[in-house]
């Protein structure tokens, strides 16, 4: 669970389907779908407005496409941020099929 005091890591919270990072009492998320064993849908990152421009969505983002990656998943990404983010960085373009 993430903590209120400043924790400024990404935690999976696999039984709530999503990706956070917590600061100041502040929660930032990326959250999924499971369509099926091997395909996620990232489709929804929200970061606080006392926490934007920071560059959490892009660690959160940076975070779960790492996790689809170690795990051999395929990406949809719904999620315009999560999207642009896979463009910008084309490492992670091998999420989007196998």
């Amino acid at each position: 669970m993430p903590s209120d005091s400043g924790d400024e890591r990404v935690r999976h919270e696999p039984e709530a389907r999503r990706f956070t990072q917590s600061s100041g009492g502040a929660l930032a998320v990326l959250e999924y779908r499971e369509i099926d064993p091997s395909t996620v849908e990232y489709h929804h990152t929200y970061v606080p407005p006392a926490l934007r421009g920071r560059g959490i969505a892009s660690r959160l983002a940076a975070h779960a496409l790492r996790y689809a990656l170690d795990k051999g998943l395929t990406v949809i990404p719904s999620c315009p941020f999560v999207a642009a983010f896979i463009r910008k960085h084309p490492e992670y373009a091998a999420v989007l099929g196998r």
